[in-house]
């Protein structure tokens, strides 16, 4: 499976939102869409996730920057496959990096979250496709 990236940005109004980058020329995954969330497609393998600011805020300790003083997302890349999320996941923390929160399991999908040693958070991520699309049709 080829990598993918995530980027996750809290917003105010996904209406708003969707409506300024359709307007650009950019598309939505609906797949991926509900009342707390839409996927945007940036480009083959590089989407940006745009979540309400609520729902963007149960992700994180750390509240919401203002972002007239500062800038923050997770960025989230996809992982070939839960070992290799657990493998990286390990050398990122070896390396320096700060557990963001404990690794989720949802079935379908598994993931870890650190802050880099600039305190930029990171996930990476397995996501088993067939079964979200089960996990769905519930």
């Amino acid at each position: 499976m080829a990598r993918q990236i995530f980027v996750n940005l809290p917003v105010k109004s996904l209406a708003r939102s969707m409506k300024f980058w359709g307007a650009i020329g950019f598309r939505f995954d609906k797949r991926f869409a509900d009342e707390n969330a839409v996927c945007l497609v940036l480009g083959k393998n590089l989407y940006s996730m745009l979540l309400v600011e609520k729902f963007f805020k149960s992700f994180n300790t750390r509240g919401i920057c203002n972002t007239k003083k500062g800038l923050e997302a997770i960025t989230a890349l996809q992982m070939g496959s839960k070992s290799e999320v657990i493998r990286l996941t390990k050398k990122a923390l070896l390396a320096g990096a700060k557990e963001a929160r404990k690794p989720y399991d949802y079935g379908w999908m598994y993931g870890t979250s650190f802050y880099d040693p600039d305190g930029h958070n990171w996930e990476f991520f397995f996501m088993d496709m067939k079964g979200f699309m089960k996990a769905q049709k519930k």
